[in-house]
């Protein structure tokens, strides 16, 4: 028979705790309460001048349960394990293992226990969930899904913890299936109460539905609650932006920081507003300040980064791609802003030499338009040190996704000169200066040039 002792543990904050894959204060901590066991009988049903007698528990898993409660899992796994062994049909010891092993992220081995505690008890319904949360955490969303899913048609005799799974499907559909999102939400609150995570939760479905008022609707109303609620902030100020209300955006996320001025967060949304607005001399600062505060976080890093390219400071750039690179050694369009930067400071070796390694990979950029762009940069690079051969192969890998423009004309243009290909060449500068129309004087300069010379050389 299941413990007293096992159904507390069964109810601890452990085997609920934050799925890194969704937004953190999902899964906060519950402090939960656990009832008798035993079922209310009518009076006079037991023998009150006399104890029940009950069967004396195995005194190893009484030091178990002493070790789960001081939360001493290692103890608890030398303890569980051979108790397991003997009794390897029982559901509820196999679940306080596998609490006991994910605790101590012996992940693998949790998942198999969790399972072997669901073919010992289909029924029992906290290890489902359990198991739910687990594949969650480790990005398995299908398999983490169908678990969870499982566990809202069980009983418990705890709604808080039928309402966590409920909350946990919401989560795991919110992008890809936002009405069903809303509906395990409502499910949620049907049996437990409305919490401030679901309110933004219900403001994020209603905007991922494109009903973007009951989406400000939502936000607004959490804040109203709680003014100092950084999430509803941020979600907010971000659906003002996307709504073209900057000025409301930025308002809105002022005020909060000078409530709370520090705030990573809100410092970043802010920054990256101000990015978008072109206000880069204000933006600066606040990343910078992030920066120093997280210099391991590579979206701080990229974003600073990005601001001192854009504010021509291509010297504070340069370190801060590079350090990013170390860690994310293939990424394309990391590679290419890397290598702008080292253009723009004319190192134009080093530039190709990373330029190469983005194009190396195609099917890695984001978009065509994406590579496209790293193509471009790859032919001015390839040109400016002098390999004509590269400049024609980068252009090439452009052209198949953007049409001709004056720059990788000339490009080309010189690339061929270069090659002694004077028929290419000379053809290939006559088009620039067809479309050229005075916007490149000194290209078109040397363009004229060339044709002369090329013509003297027939």
């Amino acid at each position: 028979m299941h413990h007293a002792g096992s159904k507390k543990r069964a109810h601890r904050s452990l085997l609920y705790r934050a799925v890194s894959a969704f937004p953190a204060y999902l899964f906060c901590a519950l402090v939960l309460a656990s009832g008798s066991i035993n079922a209310q009988l009518p009076a006079g049903a037991i023998d009150t001048t006399a104890p029940p007698k009950t069967a004396p528990q195995d005194p190893l898993r009484t030091q178990a349960n002493e070790a789960l409660d001081k939360q001493d899992y290692p103890t608890a796994l030398k303890l569980l394990t051979p108790l397991a062994e003997k009794s390897p049909t029982d559901a509820h010891l196999l679940y306080d293992l596998a609490f006991t092993q994910d605790a101590l992220d012996q992940i693998t081995a949790a998942e198999a226990t969790y399972r072997r505690a669901i073919a010992a008890d289909p029924t029992y319904f906290d290890p489902h969930l359990a198991l739910g949360l687990l594949l969650a955490r480790g990005g398995r969303l299908t398999d983490a899904h169908a678990e969870l899913l499982k566990a809202t048609t069980l009983n418990t005799d705890n709604p808080a913890l039928k309402g966590r799974a409920f909350r946990a499907l919401a989560r795991i559909d919110q992008t890809a299936n936002p009405a069903t999102a809303s509906d395990e939400l409502l499910s949620a609150i049907k049996i437990t109460p409305e919490t401030g995570d679901d309110i933004l939760l219900s403001g994020e479905l209603a905007e991922a539905s494109g009903d973007t008022t009951a989406a400000e609707l939502a936000y607004r109303r959490l804040l109203a609650v709680d003014p100092q609620n950084h999430d509803a902030t941020a979600a907010l100020a971000h659906l003002l932006a996307r709504q073209q209300r900057p000025d409301q955006a930025e308002s809105l996320l002022t005020a909060s920081l000078a409530k709370d001025p520090d705030n990573p967060i809100l410092n970043a949304q802010l920054a990256s507003l101000y990015e978008q607005q072109g206000k880069t001399a204000q933006a600066i600062p606040l990343a910078a300040k992030l920066h120093a505060a997280h210099p391991d976080d590579a979206n701080l890093t990229r974003l600073l980064a990005r601001l001192y390219t854009r504010d021509q400071q291509y010297d504070q750039a340069a370190p801060l791609y590079a350090s990013l690179l170390t860690k994310s050694t293939q990424d394309p369009t990391l590679l290419d802003d890397s290598a702008d930067v080292q253009i723009h400071l004319k190192n134009f070796a080093e530039a190709e030499a990373l330029l190469k390694r983005a194009i190396a990979h195609p099917e890695a950029f984001p978009n065509q338009d994406d590579l496209a762009q790293a193509a471009s940069h790859l032919a001015f690079a390839a040109s400016a040190n002098n390999d004509p051969t590269t400049t024609l192969q980068a252009l090439d890998i452009r052209g198949r996704v953007q049409p001709q423009s004056p720059s990788s004309l000339f490009l080309a243009a010189t690339a061929h000169d270069k090659l002694h290909h004077t028929k290419q060449a000379t053809d290939l500068y006559k088009q620039f200066l067809s479309v050229a129309n005075g916007q490149f004087p000194d290209e078109e300069w040397e363009a004229r040039h060339r044709l002369v010379t090329l013509a003297n050389m027939k």
